[in-house]
Formats: structure tokens, sequence, C-alpha cells
């Protein structure tokens, strides 16, 4: 697997529109094939990073100076849900079935049709990858995994951040796609911003996910938005993971929550979408002491140029407010906590609740409950809310449900670093957290996206789909007249 630099010149527009033309032409038929066929291309792709993971992790450390355990771990984490999206397809749960028969009787005073209603694949999905996460959000990623799960063709974006490193996953899936005797354009790759922006304003793309900055994503939103047919934009933008520890917590578990922070803040140097970005304790807690006197906790290498000096500037930013100052660390290598107070934020929530996407943290004081949970209700979207306490009372139910207002996930005594991939994650939030609450992109539910529901009434049984159809050929689970299957 060795790319010459020509190999990553940016996609031309005849190129882009050649991908994106080939992608339309094979949706249909690619939503139309066997579930177990489609299962197969997605065990195949996981077969494959798993049997190259020798020669793909240390391309990735080279593009990335992430090392080589977390690199190693996450493409564990990427084929490991490539198998999990194959075992839910070949269940077929996903393309939610409903059926319900012809009745004369039906008491809303009418009777009611043959009506039977499934999820159908939007079309050709526009995948916008990741910098941090150069397999789990990339070529190979969730986002991938998802649509193609769903029944739709995949062109990739591929970030500029590990060029060699997409080439390289790319021919993996191309393979894993041919040897299934997918149709051709089922999957594409190109290169470049410009190409980004050309596929996104191409009639034939259906959706996009995207998972980056807030000030790109939301560029992208607006001409997904501005097209003559506007299509769904799945972003995933910008959080700063609020976590609130109660004065009990604080007093009770100092250490262990002053450690915890320090490591959440310097894993993978700060680089993740959940990293905690702001941090509320007591004045005068332990807590803030343990911090101060903590040894520090190395953070490695930033991903690239572009995100050091985005890093950089954002601290900039909040190390110029009148109201902050260096609580401790800063040095190369280093975590960096800043400090403030509660009522300093909510006189400034839009200079002072910002993300800074790297190793630092704000840690925020607060005089009492009140001063808290007006903290906590001042909040908009995120992708997490964190509560450290000791008890359920009061005020832990104000922080919860203040929580769970504006997060896709809340958290009760733990850091929400680190996000599984099972049944029942939820990978999203409000905006600014993300261009579409009710879904995620992480978890099984993230094939939601790319799929949309038709029913179809009083239509002969051989011209239906066939999971809809009387013998339920497919066997898949369905809902009858309104009962679930058992």
């Amino acid at each position: 697997m060795t790319f010459m630099v020509e190999d990553f010149a940016d996609t031309t527009a005849a190129e882009v529109d050649a991908t994106v033309d080939a992608a339309a032409s094979a949706a249909g038929a690619w939503a139309a094939r066997e579930l177990a066929d489609r299962a197969r291309v997605l065990d195949g792709i996981a077969d494959r990073l798993d049997a190259h993971a020798g020669e793909l992790v240390p391309l990735a450390m080279r593009e990335t100076h992430l090392p080589q355990p977390r690199l190693t771990g996450e493409l564990k984490r990427t084929s490991f849900q490539l198998r999990l999206f194959a075992q839910q397809v070949r269940d077929g749960g996903f393309l939610d079935v409903r059926i319900d028969g012809a009745d004369a009787e039906w008491p809303m005073g009418a009777p009611r049709p043959d009506l039977r209603r499934m999820n159908i694949p939007l079309g050709p999905v526009l995948n916008f990858a990741a910098s941090n996460f150069p397999f789990a959000f990339s070529v190979a990623g969730g986002d991938t995994a998802s649509a193609l799960a769903a029944g739709c063709p995949v062109i990739v974006k591929a970030n500029p951040g590990h060029p060699a490193l997409s080439r390289a996953v790319g021919a993996l899936v191309a393979e894993a796609i041919a040897e299934c005797d997918a149709p051709q354009g089922t999957f594409g790759l190109i290169f470049g911003r410009a190409a980004g922006v050309r596929a996104l304003t191409h009639p034939g793309v259906a959706a996009v996910a995207f998972t980056g900055s807030t000030a790109g994503g939301r560029a992208l939103y607006d001409l997904a938005c501005a097209r003559p047919v506007p299509i769904p934009f799945y972003g995933e933008l910008g959080s700063i993971n609020p976590v609130f520890v109660t004065a009990d917590a604080a007093r009770s578990r100092a250490g262990d929550i002053a450690s915890g922070l320090l490591t959440a803040v310097s894993s993978s140097a700060g680089q993740l979408c959940t990293k905690p970005g702001l941090v509320a304790v007591p004045e005068g807690a332990p807590v803030l002491a343990e911090l101060i006197g903590a040894a520090p906790v190395p953070t490695g290498e930033l991903l690239n140029e572009q995100i050091a000096a985005g890093f950089a500037g954002a601290v900039e930013h909040m190390r110029a407010h009148p109201d902050v100052r260096v609580l401790a660390g800063g040095s190369a290598g280093q975590a960096l906590l800043l400090t403030t107070t509660a009522r300093a934020v909510l006189g400034d929530r839009d200079g002072l609740m910002r993300e800074m996407f790297g190793p630092a943290t704000l840690v925020v004081t607060y005089q009492d409950t009140a001063e808290l949970l007006e903290l906590a209700r001042s909040l908009h979207g995120e992708l997490t809310v964190s509560v450290f306490a000791e008890q359920a009372d009061d005020t832990t139910r104000a922080l919860l449900a203040a929580a769970s207002g504006v997060a896709g996930r809340v958290l009760w005594n733990a850091w929400p670093t680190g996000v599984s991939v099972t049944y029942a994650q939820q990978h999203g939030g409000p905006y600014p957290a993300t261009t579409a609450p009710a879904t995620t992109s992480v978890g099984t539910a993230a094939m939601t996206r790319f799929l949309r529901p038709v029913a179809f009434q009083s239509v002969p049984e051989d011209l239906l789909p066939p999971p809809l159809r009387t013998a339920n050929p497919l066997d898949v689970p369905r809902s009858v007249n309104g009962a679930r299957p058992q």
C-alpha cells in the first residue's frame, strides 16, 4: 500500500461528477440487493481492515501523530462497528415494517385500507471524513458503515490530514465491494475542498454526513439547505461537554475527580469531540488544590498544523479575557487548565463557553447551588453533560433535568470521553452540537439517518417489496395491525 504524491491531487470537477453519477446509477441496484449480500460487504470490509492492521496503523501514526495503542484500539472499534451493522442488516429490524390489513369496521368511521409501510434508502450519501478519528470517523468509519448498511451508495470526501491512509482504506473498501459483485459506484473517494463542495451541490447526492468544525460544518449545511432541492445534512459540529461537580462530590472524591479530569483533557491531546471543556466546581473546593498540585499527564502531539493553529487561537482568545487566569499546566506536552467564575461565564456566555479543540479546559467556580443551577440552565446544545454527585436530591434532579434538555447523552459520575458503539448509544444533540438533534452518528440507530418511510396502499401482493409481502420471504421483524413481533 504505497502511493505517490500525485495520488493525492484534488479530484477534478469532471471526476467528481463521474463519481456522483456512478453512485446515483448504483443506488437502485444497491438498495435492492439481498440483505445478506449487503451484510457480506460490511463483513468483508471489516475483515480486510483487520488483516491489514500491520500496515494501516503505522501509516496512520505517520500522518496523524496519534500513538499506536490509540490507533490499534480505534481500528478494532471500526471493524467491530462494521460487523455490528452487518448483524443489524441481516436482522432486518431497521426496515421498521408495519402492516395494517384492510378493515371494514375500523372505528374512525370509514374503512381502513390495506397499508404496508417500510423504510427505504435515501440514495447516495456524501461523507465528509473527520481528522481526529482516522479510522472510526473516516473512510470506513461509522458514517460510511451506517449508510452502506441502510442501502445507500457512499462517496467519501477524504480528510486532508491523512490522505495516504484514506487511499489505503478506500482501496480495501473497494475490494470488498467488488468481491461481493456490488454495483459499480457503490463506493467512491474524492479529495479536496472544492471537490467536496461540488459533490455536495450535485443533484445526485441525497444526504450528507459531516464531522468537523462549527464554522466549516455550518457553511456546508447552508449549502445543503440552499440547493434547489434541499437535502438532509447530518453534521456534528462543536461541543464543550460541561461537567457539574456538586459540593459533596468535590469534597469526598477530590483526588479521583481531579485525576479523571486531567486524563479526559489530555487523552488524544484533547482532540476529542467529547472532551470536557468546562468543569464547574465549588469555590474553595479541595479538587482545585488537587488540580494545582497534580503531576502533569502527557498529552502527545496535535494532529496537524491546522489543528494546532486553531487550538492556539482558541486558547489565546480565552486567556485574553479579563476574568480568566491560568490554574495549572500549559507547558509543552501538558494540559492547560484555565479558571474563571460562574458569574463571569453567565455575564459573557458567548465569550467563555467556547470549544478549545485540544488539551485545555475551563474550570469554573460557583458560589452556591443557586449559581450552579443557573449555570446549568444557561447551556445551549451539547453532545454530553456530566454530573458528579454523591446522592439523588433536588439539586441533582435539577441538574439532570437541565442536562437532558440540551444534551444527547447525560452521564452520572463518569467522564464523557469514550463513546461505546452499541444499540442504545446517542452521539448527537441540539444545535450547535449537531444540525440534526433527533439523530445519532454512533450506534446502530445511526442507520435511520439514511432511510425514509414509504407506505404502500392497496398494492397487489406480487408488486410489493419482498419485506411487505404476506409470506415475508426475508423473515424480517414486522408489526402487524399494531402488534409488535415477540
